[in-house]
């Protein structure tokens, strides 16, 4: 099925191993107490400083051409003395998430205090303050750097019952009665026909439900949830035959990419429940992968019956949007089209 029309131009690459691999349990990802690192962190801290900068400023400038030329001045020594900031944090974050978490609000601090240091050095080497505050721009650094890390620890606060409801919630609409029976009643037929299918259809059931059941923290890689759509998808084509027609097209070098847990195979399922049930000629259904620079693409597309509208209520569309942007807040994208009788899902998440 040919989906670079729909959304995207890009061709799919294809699948160089083209075989079902072993699985793996998920692996959870250490994160620290706040994370500098995030795009979107850095824009709304650029802006905050620079709001903070503006309004100070104002209480010292009798005229607005005396506000202005304050807030350049300050913006000189704010602008550069953050994104120091941000980098050193975001570079440190792999030691950060060892600390315990006071030291981390404590380094965070501290290191806003040096981050005012060395901006206030800038205009200070040109001669554009005299005298020179020293102790008034530590002090700066450090009250703006401890808001900045309050803010990014209540972010982090607020996510952790987010992804908690979000996971329940997944959990709900994919351990449904009716897959299950349907499962185990495919398994039932072919245990006399051939018993090595049914013992595989078994496996890959309980695969699905030990992943559902696990913990795998925060994040997993694109290549772990791969392979429980593919585990998914195998049950489905038991069930449905040559009405399901699989697709893949799975770039290796996007295989590292970080996603939320259980959020590709909710996906698929609306693909098989939308456009090969409805269907008595089926549905073609295509999973695809490509690493576009720094950014890892994802498609999930599949053809739909002639007259049908927007499949569903996108309840687990919605879900899985949601936990993207808990995750990646900014860089994430996520987008959904039905065109010409094929619907599909398009994503984007950071390499």
């Amino acid at each position: 099925m040919d989906d670079s029309r729909i959304l995207s131009a890009y061709h799919d690459l294809p699948d160089p191993a083209g075989r079902l691999r072993p699985s793996r349990p998920a692996r959870p990802v250490a994160a620290p107490l706040y994370d500098a690192c995030q795009v979107g962190v850095v824009l709304r801290a650029l802006v905050g400083v620079l709001v903070a900068v503006g309004v100070v400023a104002g209480f010292g400038a009798p005229t607005a051409a005396g506000w202005v030329e304050q807030v350049a001045l300050a913006s000189a020594a704010a602008v550069p003395g953050t994104l120091a900031w941000l980098v050193v944090a975001c570079a440190a974050k792999g030691l950060l998430a060892r600390l315990p978490a006071w030291l981390q609000h404590a380094a965070g601090v501290a290191l806003g205090a040096v981050a005012g240091l060395g901006g206030c050095a800038l205009p200070a080497a040109t001669g554009l303050l005299q005298p020179v505050p020293w102790a008034a721009s530590a002090a700066a650094g450090a009250a703006l750097a401890a808001v900045v890390v309050g803010a990014m620890v209540l972010r982090a606060k607020g996510r952790a019952p987010a992804d908690t409801t979000a996971r329940l919630s997944e959990l709900q609409a994919r351990i449904r009665p009716h897959f299950l029976f349907n499962t185990l009643n495919t398994a039932i037929a072919l245990v006399r026909e051939d018993p090595a299918r049914a013992e595989a259809i078994l496996e890959d059931l309980s695969d699905l439900f030990r992943h559902a059941l696990a913990d795998p923290g925060a994040a997993v890689t694109l290549d772990e949830e791969v392979e429980l759509a593919r585990r998914y998808l195998e049950i489905e084509q038991a069930r449905f035959g040559e009405r399901l027609r699989i697709e893949w097209s799975i770039d290796p070098r996007a295989s590292h990419a970080q996603v939320p847990p259980l959020f590709l195979q909710p996906l698929v399922e609306n693909a098989v429940k939308h456009g090969v049930e409805p269907s008595e000629h089926g549905a073609d259904v295509k999973v695809s992968t490509q690493l576009r620079g720094t950014t890892v693409v994802i498609k999930v597309t599949n053809t739909v019956p002639a007259g049908q509208g927007l499949p569903g209520h996108g309840l687990a569309q919605n879900n899985v949007r949601d936990r993207l942007a808990l995750l990646h807040d900014v860089q994430a994208q996520f987008r959904t089209i039905l065109k010409d009788g094929v619907y599909q899902v398009r994503m984007e998440v950071p390499a």
